[in-house]
């Protein structure tokens, strides 16, 4: 009998156990935090505590109340009361479970779009915008541009005239010249240039023996004074083209000019062709 007792009694035990740990478990959640209410609210839990049975004690064999062990020795009351429960057991210290605080949305800032160098080489430039026409001028405006720039060409037309006349008038004469006037100062200029030229030939050109043909230019003003002489074609010695040159220059100054030819020109260009011969003396063309 006393075997068939104690079975019992730790069937019962065990399925008291097997409710607290349900109660246990299923008592305790979980809430997300509220900043509304920063207060939580704990779960109760009530635990009885009894003293393990010894040796000495003796079962009951008619007991009052069911529970885990013995309750001899638990309290000093004659008579057999259950333990109240009325009253809120002391609070269970459960460990909180840190909530993160929830943060605000972070909106994502628009990223600008990579442009790609060849699709931007590519794009077509906007064109410059048009510039607006210029207003249509009057008659009255067209008309005085157009006195204004009638009198610029004439102004300009006036000096380059006034600049011409200052300009000395020049004669080119040579030896086909068959204007008597032009063609009697000529022969004497000739005469003159011949006859100096015979009388300073280059002493090396005579011992050198040479001989050749230059065209010379003299521009005579209308006193006799020369004011340019040039070589237009060389002789292909440099001493007979010096030696032209110096001649020229011995013979100077010449006659004025006639009072013919002084009305019509101020200066003469003589273009005449020397000839320096292997006889060692200097004859014109």
């Amino acid at each position: 009998m006393v075997i068939g007792k104690q079975t019992d009694l730790l069937g019962v035990s065990l399925f008291a156990a097997a409710c607290v740990h349900a109660f246990v478990i299923l008592g305790i959640t979980f809430k997300p935090t509220e900043k509304s209410k920063p207060e939580f609210r704990q779960q109760s839990l009530e635990v009885m505590v009894l003293r393990r049975p010894t040796e000495e004690n003796k079962t009951d064999e008619k007991p009052d109340f069911l529970a885990q062990s013995s309750q001899q020795g638990g309290g000093e009351e004659s008579k057999p009361a259950k333990p109240p429960t009325s009253e809120a057991a002391a609070p269970l210290a459960l460990p909180i479970p840190e909530l993160s605080t929830p943060t605000e949305p972070v909106t994502p800032q628009p990223q600008k779009p990579l442009l790609n160098t060849a699709t931007s080489k590519l794009k077509t430039p906007t064109p410059p915008p048009r510039e607006a026409p210029p207003p249509t001028p009057s008659t009255k405006q067209l008309l005085s541009s157009k006195a204004l720039e009638i009198a610029r060409v004439t102004a300009e037309l006036e000096k380059k005239t006034r600049a011409y006349a200052k300009m000395p008038k020049r004669k080119s004469i040579n030896a086909s010249t068959k204007e008597y006037k032009y063609a009697a100062y000529l022969d004497a200029w000739r005469r003159k240039v011949e006859r100096i030229g015979n009388l300073n030939y280059p002493d090396q050109a005579k011992r050198s023996r040479l001989y050749g043909n230059l065209v010379l230019h003299v521009a005579v003003k209308a006193d006799g004074s020369v004011e340019q002489i040039k070589v237009l074609h060389s002789s292909g010695h440099k001493i007979l083209d010096d030696a032209a040159v110096r001649i020229v220059r011995l013979a100077a100054p010449f006659s004025p000019f006639p009072n013919e030819i002084r009305k019509e020109t101020d200066i003469l260009d003589i273009t005449r062709t020397w000839q320096f011969l292997r006889s060692g003396r200097l004859n014109s063309q």
